[in-house]
């Protein structure tokens, strides 16, 4: 049957209509899936000419790609992957992503990639948290310069709120699972974002880089 808007892998149906519905392809996650699996959905994605991002990906699994796909480039820090294609169109506003402490930064990145692959101009700032809320107020006016903020911190997450309450533009909160015990692999941070007194807030799942990002880059557009 033609034009049914997938591909049926047998293991997999790959949305090879979901460019056309929401702006970008299927995007892989990659846990639980075989090496041979990642491979086969990656090959139906680049043929059909589309942008090939894989999430979560590990350092060995990207090696075994590599040789399938040699045009594949990996953000070790991120554990994302991608090929892009030739030409990109990059969308006027600006998205910020900013995180509280360096332990943060591999979720930020897997942020970052994801807004630049979907062709977003992305400015960074990081190890900014609420321990030296100095070194955060030494940039607002670089927060004021975006159009949507990302913002990732572990802990307590307290670095949502008081970024809401400087800037006029959404913010999406990232929880992350860095902490000591009471952080609970970042459940304490999750729910002092969704507490925010601060309006104009929204929150993804607990290390959730890549939902972040692809929120940001709707709202962005």
């Amino acid at each position: 049957m033609k034009n049914k808007g997938f591909c049926d892998l047998g293991f997999a149906k790959v949305d090879i209509d979901r460019l056309r519905r929401r702006g970008f392809p299927e995007v892989i996650y990659c846990p639980g899936k075989t090496r041979e699996e990642i491979r086969e959905i990656s090959r139906r994605i680049i043929k059909k000419n589309q942008v090939l991002l894989l999430t979560k990906l590990d350092q060995k699994t990207f090696a075994y790609l590599k040789k399938a796909f040699p045009r594949l480039k990996y953000n070790q820090r991120a554990s994302i992957a991608c090929i892009l294609k030739p030409r990109q169109v990059f969308k006027k506003g600006i998205a910020a992503v900013i995180c509280a402490g360096t332990s943060d930064i591999p979720v930020a990145e897997e942020a970052v990639v994801t807004l630049e692959i979907m062709g977003n101009r992305v400015i960074k700032l990081y190890d900014v948290g609420v321990a030296g809320i100095h070194r955060l107020m030494e940039n607002k006016q670089t927060l004021r310069k975006a159009s949507v903020i990302v913002v990732v911190a572990g802990m307590e997450g307290a670095l949502a709120s008081i970024i809401s309450g400087l800037v006029c533009v959404p913010v999406i909160a990232v929880p992350t699972s860095c902490g000591y015990g009471a952080n609970f692999s970042g459940l304490a941070a999750l729910l002092t974002m969704l507490n925010s007194c601060s309006p104009g807030i929204g929150v993804v799942n607990i290390d959730n880089g890549f939902g972040a990002g692809y929120l940001a880059s709707l709202i962005n557009r």
